[in-house]
């Protein structure tokens, strides 16, 4: 449970090096589990399942999976009902505007991230199929936005996919023989912290960059609903921030320790990138370079290889009436 704090805390290099040592031991067991039994194949079939949004029939996974899809399905204590609702309030009136801030802020802004862009680049997920890991992106996010899901519990139910997912990349990852522990645990808590930020407190610094009106109570929900999201997918409580300056510092510090160049990220950004300008109208394809660079800032973005494109950057205004997720955003389920 989150505590009540009266001081924000802060988070040294000492703790955050031990989190990036740490995966999440809960899922990692599961995965452990169906490997003995299935060994890469049952893994890999499992997979399968978890990237499939459209089959929800756990009966025919090892009974591990369908344990853990039974019992980790509690809000936790410190879950705000009302502050979720004022969020998800927020995100609808604002899709439009957070579907682009996430698409050309938030998944940059986790690739500067160098170690931890070296799994998704290695995991080949990504850049083999960007558009689709889009779509898969955007579902998510809009799924865990809107009310109904929570009240039939399939926010949690999709989150936790995703969260076996990710100790399924992590396993298949350790496996590989490829891997530095130089480098910290593939998905790691100080990574996943990081992505838990990208989508929380990032685009609250998003959107305050486009102009978008939002109040310091809006900006507390929205934080708060990705920390909910957060704790199903497996983030450590005590690297969920409590307030924005506490994300503040967390980010700051992050940032500092982990952004630096690296071929995954710059790899990330390109695919990225072409798959945006795919969406784009044909006059604008350059307007997502455009749109990244004003998000990141120069000196961010000269660190991913993001193209500078001086014309565009003088049109990046109407960049907020184009939605980055255009076949998900009328997404209804």
């Amino acid at each position: 449970m989150l505590k009540t704090v009266n001081s924000t805390r802060t988070f040294s290099d000492e703790r955050l090096n031990r989190y990036r040592q740490q995966g999440d031991a809960a899922a990692d067991a599961v995965i452990a589990l169906v490997a003995a039994q299935g060994g890469r194949e049952g893994i890999g079939l499992l997979m399968r399942w978890l990237g499939n949004t459209a089959d929800w029939d756990e009966s025919r996974q090892h009974p591990a999976v369908q344990d853990f899809m039974r019992t980790q399905t509690h809000l936790p204590d410190w879950a705000n009902p009302r502050q979720m609702e004022l969020a998800m309030r927020f995100f609808q009136k604002n899709k439009v505007a957070v579907g682009l801030t996430l698409g050309c802020y938030s998944l940059p802004y986790c690739y500067a991230g160098a170690d931890g862009a070296r799994v998704l680049w290695m995991s080949q997920r990504i850049h083999n199929d960007t558009h689709k890991r889009l779509e898969e992106t955007g579902e998510w996010v809009f799924g865990i936005m809107k009310k109904r899901e929570w009240e039939t519990a399939k926010a949690i139910r999709r989150t936790l996919k995703i969260r076996l997912l990710h100790a399924a990349i992590r396993w298949f990852t350790l496996q590989s023989g490829q891997w530095n522990n130089d480098w910290g645990y593939p998905i790691n808590q100080e990574d996943m912290a990081a992505t838990n930020l990208a989508f929380s407190y990032i685009v609250v610094r998003g959107l305050r960059k486009t102009g978008i009106p939002m109040t310091e109570e809006e900006e507390d929900a929205y934080l708060h609903q990705i920390n909910v999201a957060g704790y199903f997918l497996g983030v450590s409580e005590e690297l969920l921030p409590q307030n924005r300056r506490e994300a503040f510092h967390l980010e700051r510090t992050i940032t500092r320790r982990q952004f630096r160049p690296s071929e995954a990220g710059k790899g990330l950004t390109h695919s990225l990138l072409q798959a945006l300008e795919n969406l784009s109208p044909p006059a604008l394809r350059n307007l997502p370079a455009a749109q990244m660079r004003f998000f990141l800032g120069d000196e961010l973005a000269d660190l991913l290889d993001i193209p500078a494109v001086p014309l565009e950057k003088r049109l990046v205004g109407l960049a907020n009436s184009l939605p980055i997720f255009p076949k998900l955003l009328p997404y209804n389920p």
